[in-house]
């Protein structure tokens, strides 16, 4: 049974978020072509290369997925929806940093933060948009196969 009212908890999320990065570095080693990772900054569309000050970016909080989803699916299914493919992404450290665990539309509005960090709206808007569809399936080919099952 599940307990729509626990508190957010990130062990599965974190477990499997270590997968995904592994997954995620050894594809950008190989696109880098000379043992350097190569990413494309998801917020500013920058190269990013090894040895640059990069972070691993949910573009969807993990919290704000656990608290929408918590009442119908485990925390093992939440992680698999936190950490599909369109909701991380590589940014620069600073910007991670900045961006905290404010909402992506927050952070947004604030100018200085665009500015500062060069951010790139129309790609971060698209990041956004993209992470939301990603998140909506996984999450609804869960649930369709839990009622399959039911």
């Amino acid at each position: 049974m599940i307990d729509p009212n626990r508190p957010y908890h990130r062990h599965e999320i974190d477990l499997l978020f270590t997968k995904v990065k592994a997954q995620m570095h050894q594809k950008a080693l190989e696109r880098g072509g000379d043992g350097r990772a190569l990413y494309t900054d998801c917020y500013t569309g920058e190269i990013l290369r090894g040895g640059d000050r990069y972070d691993y970016e949910h573009i969807r909080s993990s919290e704000a997925i656990f608290m929408e989803y918590r009442n119908r699916l485990t925390n093992s299914e939440i992680a698999e929806v936190v950490n599909c493919h369109e909701n991380v992404a590589v940014t620069l450290r600073t910007i991670n940093q900045s961006k905290g665990k404010m909402r992506l539309e927050d952070w947004l509005s604030k100018p200085s933060i665009i500015a500062n960090h060069k951010i790139n709206v129309t790609l971060t808007k698209n990041a956004a948009a993209k992470a939301d569809k990603g998140i909506a399936q996984k999450a609804n080919a869960i649930l369709a196969t839990k009622n399959q099952i039911a």
